[in-house]
């Protein structure tokens, strides 16, 4: 079978390859799955350049989202073969995967593969930081990056939620789709004073929470918007720079920054809890009020394509990676 393998980190489109290699088999708790589709998120890039939380073990697979078909199931699981799933593992980007049962959700027919394939990472990650930041009906949110896949996530939840949003963005021409999907301020940081902007628009008061996934200059604006007892999570880093913490603000407004991560989310939530998300996340996509719109599909052959693509800027949907 084809595989995504690389034996150096580095330049995504410069070492990754499809390789052969031999198909796997599922070992206690474990299935295999005959993958058909799966998404290339910033985390998949940072990882293959050795700047994730979770470092390569070389010669390493690539890819750790995506959905397909159980076709074989270790010792343990009760799941059939036949079933379709979503799944969570490293190595997606392959003909056939290896995953824990615990990290499969069975997903409906309603869901199609496309969206199915970007079940976990984004949606999963929306919906729990939305829960974590705790802004009531009616308070203002505010997230950086807001024409990402993620970024539309929150929006929605926050539309549903009745909770007032302001997005940022470098380029005006999706501010449109933005409005559309429920974001109720946008702020081009490139063009205007955020915290001047977030100030006006919130009668001076400031923003409740801040999901950032920037980092640098932007996080470090995006911090003064807070209002008193605030709090910014960060879960992305994608200007590749630290933010610079102002110590009096965080006195004397008494703020909170903490960092948010879904894989150790997964691993403290409760049962109930995940169980939970994944209810609602996937009653979401089922019925259409979630968009998770796809711009290109690469076969493995095509890594060095879809991952050049992945990375470039003013995307406006997902790029995914298709074995099959």
């Amino acid at each position: 079978m084809k595989s995504i393998i690389f034996e150096q980190t580095g330049t995504p489109a410069d070492i990754l390859k499809a390789t052969e290699v031999a198909k796997p088999e599922p070992g206690l708790n474990e299935v295999r799955i005959k993958v058909r589709a799966a998404p290339i998120n910033p985390s998949d890039i940072m990882f293959v350049q050795n700047l994730y939380g979770i470092r390569p073990q070389l010669p390493s697979g690539a890819g750790f989202e995506g959905m397909g078909i159980i076709d074989a199931v270790g010792e343990g699981v009760q799941m059939a073969v036949g079933t379709r799933v979503s799944f969570t593992g490293l190595g997606t980007w392959s003909e056939y995967a290896i995953a824990s049962y615990r990290s499969v959700i069975p997903v409906p027919d309603a869901i199609p593969d496309e969206m199915a394939a970007q079940l976990f990472v984004n949606p999963f990650t929306a919906y729990a930081m939305v829960q974590e930041a705790n802004v009531p009906e009616g308070g203002w949110l505010m997230l950086t990056a807001a024409g990402s896949a993620y970024g539309k996530m929150v929006i929605q939840i926050c539309k549903m939620r009745g909770i007032n949003t302001i997005g940022t963005v470098r380029r005006d021409d999706i501010n449109d789709e933005l409005k559309e999907l429920g974001l109720t301020e946008v702020i081009n940081t490139e063009t205007e004073d955020m915290a001047v902007r977030v100030k006006q628009i919130t009668d001076g008061k400031g923003v409740a929470c801040v999901l950032d996934a920037v980092g640098g200059h932007t996080a470090s604006q995006a911090l003064t918007c807070l209002a008193k007892g605030g709090t910014m999570m960060i879960f992305g880093l994608l200007s590749m720079q630290d933010p610079e913490i102002n110590a009096g603000l965080l006195i004397f407004r008494e703020l909170t920054i903490r960092g948010f991560w879904l894989t150790d989310w997964m691993r403290q939530a409760d049962a109930e809890t995940r169980q939970d998300v994944a209810k609602n996340v996937i009653g979401l996509l089922a019925s259409g009020k979630f968009q998770l719109p796809v711009e290109a599909t690469y076969s493995l052959d095509q890594i060095a394509e879809a991952v050049e693509h992945a990375d470039r800027p003013g995307r406006w949907g997902k790029v995914l990676v298709k074995p099959i």
